[in-house]
């Protein structure tokens, strides 16, 4: 005789299936987002151009995309890095390495969240950047001009490329970012979060690595996804534990 599914039954199941599928996860490991130039999934890349090429073991990107990273107006989102003037190739060389970390990394799955935009389903969060690289972006910034703090929205798109909106004044670098938390953390609508953790800790996310000795990121991933999964399993047990003692109640 098959016993009915009463309610507390049929949350238990729900709640096993979720701690379980949380358990098992590997959609946080080796993963693309889901984003208007993205591969569907990560592998190898023969030629991935200069900046993105510690990554053509296991890339996110395309030969094009690495490609067009690295110039100036370019197909991908048809952004001016040079909207306040000509920006100092130092600077310029850290936001050609933010976009290919962002199009190429596969490590990047702990921080993916969905959004409802017109040009992707997913995008990436807080992900911890290390301390270092975050400096050196804002140092090699300073002589720079923006008229921004937050490049995501609010630009003047009439022409076909970002610029500034009305009344924006372009000012150097520091202005806008006056640390260089306020520059990682804010620039992109916190997709990343300046982490305290140094290069090499296994706790943070390398814009730069050498390729030679490995990607770093793969274990950063790998440390924030079972982070992760243990946590949503300890939140379970206490519920479990109390369906459970109901089921036994109802059952007995």
């Amino acid at each position: 005789m098959a016993w009915p599914l009463t309610p507390p039954l049929l949350l238990l199941g729900c709640i096993l299936a979720s701690t379980c599928s949380a358990r098992d996860r590997t959609d946080l490991l080796n993963v693309c987002m889901d984003a208007k130039h993205h591969k569907t999934e990560p592998g190898p890349e023969d030629k991935l151009h200069d900046q993105c090429s510690p990554w053509k073991k296991n890339a996110c990107c395309s030969v094009n995309t690495s490609q067009e990273a690295h110039k100036d107006v370019s197909y991908l989102y048809r952004f001016n890095w040079d909207h306040c003037g000509p920006m100092a190739p130092t600077c310029k060389r850290h936001f050609i390495q933010d976009t290919c970390l962002y199009e190429c990394s596969p490590n990047l799955g702990p921080w993916i969240q969905q959004v409802d935009q017109s040009w992707r389903k997913e995008r990436i969060l807080n992900v911890p950047l290390c301390r270092e690289d975050c400096e050196s972006w804002w140092e090699d910034c300073r002589t720079s001009y923006t008229c921004k703090s937050n490049w995501h929205t609010g630009w003047n798109w009439t022409s076909g490329s970002n610029q500034c909106p009305v009344k924006a004044a372009c000012r150097p670098f520091n202005f806008y970012f006056p640390t260089p938390a306020a520059l990682c953390n804010e620039i992109w609508s916190h997709s990343y979060e300046v982490s305290n953790y140094s290069q090499g800790s296994g706790r943070c996310i390398q814009m730069w690595f050498d390729p030679e000795q490995g990607n770093p990121n793969e274990e950063v991933a790998r440390f924030y996804a079972e982070a992760m999964n243990g946590a949503v399993l300890r939140g379970a047990w206490p519920l479990l534990l109390g369906l459970t003692l109901m089921l036994l109640l109802l059952l007995g």
